[in-house]
């Protein structure tokens, strides 16, 4: 039997993390007794205190165990901290940081879903590890924990027993996953089957928004991020911004991805293709039209990149995203 520690954070969290969890791995038990095989999870839900008051006390939830209850557990989830502050949140839930490293020491595997990501990096496991979150608190994450390999378009990681999944529902994903390494592929499809999962899905990239990274104090930086963004159909190079804001190009490239995590190239590319992406979703333009609205002119260039950034092709982005019309 492995023993599951949910944990419930302080402060806001998500409900579905809790909920789903719960629901999934417990009907893995039921699957495997109906192929007469003995259950797998012992499922618990473990906080700080007796009661957890959550979505502005809309919630409140009931643990089965305090931390200080368990001596040792074999995986524990952490669900998604909310709000708009993660600084705060990490700091709220700083109590459970000993209490991680104790078990991890101990042998357990530890799985943050979508931005509890950040309370799992509070604690160091992922210093110099691969991780990823909700592709939109990307540029958040990077700032507060610098030494962790951020993957932000990666739907799951395994980290030699310490996984992350990515943005809100992706959690499933990272559930199948673990599901398959410990009760077996065919558990896994049934759970996928059930619970109507795209099984094997292993990328946020069609579904990331490009946000710009501008919460830093580099005028020309940002200056140069405007003129990007207002200029996209033009054909942009590094050399011409450079000399627009009397820069070298050396300094410009340095301080521009000091400033947006971003080398030039790659930021001039994101914009490129999110305009492009915006008017595949919205407009009646072929692709050929739309690579040049963007300001390519080479089809195999615009579809290498679009895919590198999205993981789609450009006709499949619209299949999938296409406003429907009628």
């Amino acid at each position: 039997m492995k023993h599951i520690s949910i944990l419930i954070p302080e402060g806001d969290c998500s409900i579905t993390h809790i909920e789903g969890t719960q629901q999934i791995l417990s009907m893995v038990n039921t699957f495997l007794e109906s192929k007469d095989r003995d259950p797998l999870f012992v499922i618990e839900l473990v906080g700080l205190n007796k009661d957890t008051v959550i979505k502005k006390k809309f919630y409140t939830i009931h643990h089965d165990k305090l931390i200080s209850d368990i001596q040792k557990t074999d995986l524990i989830i952490i669900p998604a901290l909310q709000g708009n502050d993660m600084e705060k949140a990490v700091e709220l839930n700083q109590p459970y940081v000993s209490w991680l490293l104790a078990q991890h020491r101990g042998g357990a595997e530890i799985a943050s879903l979508c931005l509890g990501s950040f309370l799992l990096a509070s604690t160091g496991l992922l210093s110099n590890k691969q991780c990823t979150t909700h592709w939109s608190a990307a540029n958040d994450f990077k700032k507060m924990f610098p030494d962790v390999d951020l993957v932000p378009d990666k739907i799951l990681i395994d980290a030699n027993g310490i996984y992350s999944s990515g943005g809100a529902l992706s959690f499933s994903n990272l559930l199948l996953y673990l599901i398959e390494k410990y009760a077996g592929r065919d558990i896994a499809v049934l759970a996928a089957k059930t619970f109507m999962i795209d099984i094997d899905r292993d990328r946020q990239s069609p579904f990331i928004i490009f946000k710009a990274q501008k919460d830093h104090e580099d005028e020309s930086i940002l200056k140069a991020q405007n003129f990007i963004e207002k200029n996209y159909s033009e054909k942009l190079s590094v050399d011409d911004l450079a000399s627009m804001f009397a820069l070298g190009r050396r300094n410009l490239e340095r301080r521009f991805k000091k400033a947006t995590s971003n080398t030039v190239v790659e930021y001039i590319q994101r914009v490129k293709i999110e305009a492009a992406k915006i008017s595949l979703e919205s407009s009646q333009h072929n692709v050929s039209e739309v690579m040049y609205k963007v300001g390519y002119n080479d089809t195999k260039a615009f579809r290498s990149t679009f895919k590198k950034i999205t993981g789609l092709s450009p006709v499949q982005y619209r299949s999938k995203f296409r406003q429907k019309v009628g």
